[in-house]
């Protein structure tokens, strides 16, 4: 079996080692070395990756038979058995700020709110906590965050140890997993923490540097808890910066109105949507007028066709204008990037418009839709302003046969 090294010594990075056997996987190769460094997949913390004697590792397992260490290499094995290997400090590192820094932070919210966490998850682009709690205030989250930022103030020592199960039951461990092996490992905070870990973590709580919480959210009974730690922290702040510079110049304004300013562009841009909204069902009102005055008449009845060449949202305000009149039937399409048919009647009006809408769709020989008799909708994709005048027009003769009216 594999000497797990990362066990003991989260920090060593380059190390030497001997290939003990090659396992080959659909295509893929994976090496064994007698002792190793790379952290495999485990625990919530995503693999290590680096290099074997130049070889790029692009995952790291453990094999459940055997508990032995997989380092799925990209390309071929080495032909010696003496290699180099190298991982990626820079990622390893960050792992190792995050992990720690959850669990400061997975005991922070047991102090503050007892709420215990239920599950980790680290990824490249974020890190979470799910924590068993129904609610947290404001005050709860914020003290959360000091006393979890005072901890890696302090630089308090973090040691790793291996434990019976029965040493462990005797010590403050804040949760016991299912014992897999004959000890545990356990990671401890000086006078703060004490749980059952596998994972990479700094020697000392300075080595975190800031923890931050940066998202809030309700997920299946339990709270989600996103939090950013050291490096991640620092390119949280540096991005949120940026953004925040670039509002203040495009705003001329400093920090402290920039909120306030938002909030009054907020509320101008809602009265202009209001106004804008206001001119457009009066000018919808205009043309619903203009072309039923300008319709087909049959009697008292008006059959409108009509090209819109606006937005197709405005087809259903636009029919619901014609057909507020009565003895009215509203033929209306759209079409640039893909067609929009609407067809629709006044209570008064005869003729099926579901059926009218199916004929004019096998016509086109493109799209869809379906509706009610006095009114329906569908779309396809784009055909030509001839195409679809031709398609309203052989509807509104349709409609004009005895056996529609």
């Amino acid at each position: 079996m594999s000497k797990k090294l990362y066990y003991t010594d989260a920090y060593t990075h380059k190390f030497q080692a001997n290939i003990v056997e090659h396992v080959e996987e659909n295509g893929r190769f994976a090496l064994i070395l007698n002792q190793t460094h790379f952290y495999p997949s485990s625990g919530g913390q995503p693999f290590d990756t680096g290099h074997i004697n130049q070889i790029p590792v692009v995952d790291v397992t453990i094999r459940e038979t055997d508990d032995v260490i997989l380092h799925w290499i990209e390309g071929t094995p080495p032909t010696t058995n003496a290699v180099k290997a190298a991982i990626n400090w820079q990622r390893r590192f960050d792992h190792m700020q995050q992990h720690s820094g959850q669990h400061i932070l997975s005991q922070a919210f047991i102090r503050v709110a007892n709420a215990p966490t239920e599950s980790f998850h680290l990824s490249e682009n974020s890190v979470t906590i799910d924590i068993d709690a129904k609610e947290l205030s404001s005050d709860q989250l914020s003290a959360t965050e000091q006393l979890a930022n005072k901890i890696v103030w302090e630089n308090r020592p973090i040691q790793v140890s291996m434990v019976t199960l029965e040493e462990a039951q005797q010590l403050s461990i804040r949760k016991i997993p299912p014992l897999s092996h004959e000890k545990l490992r356990i990671v401890s905070i000086e006078d703060f923490d004490m749980t059952a870990c596998g994972g990479t973590h700094v020697a000392a709580t300075g080595g975190i540097g800031l923890i931050k919480l940066v998202k809030v959210e309700r997920r299946k009974g339990k709270i989600r808890i996103e939090f950013c730690c050291g490096g991640r922290a620092l390119q949280d702040y540096h991005r949120k910066h940026a953004i925040t510079a670039e509002l203040m110049n495009q705003l001329t304004t400093g920090l402290s109105d920039l909120t306030e300013n938002i909030g009054k562009i907020q509320a101008e841009n809602k009265q202009l949507q209001r106004t804008v909204k206001k001119q457009q069902m009066s000018l919808l009102t205009f043309t619903a007028t203009q072309i039923r005055n300008n319709a087909a008449k049959d009697g008292s009845l008006a059959i409108v066709t009509h090209i819109h060449n606006g937005e197709p949202s405005a087809l259903r305000p636009l029919a619901n204008q014609l057909i507020s009149q009565p003895q009215t039937i509203a033929l209306l399409g759209t079409t640039s990037n893909k067609t929009q048919l609407l067809f629709a009647r006044s209570e008064d009006a005869p003729g099926n418009m579901a059926q009218l809408l199916k004929n004019a769709f096998e016509e086109l020989g493109t799209g869809s839709g379906g509706g009610k008799a006095n009114a329906a909708q569908g779309g396809g994709g784009p055909v030509t302003q001839s195409q679809l005048q031709e398609v309203l027009s052989n509807a509104k003769s349709l409609l004009l046969t005895e056996d529609q009216l």
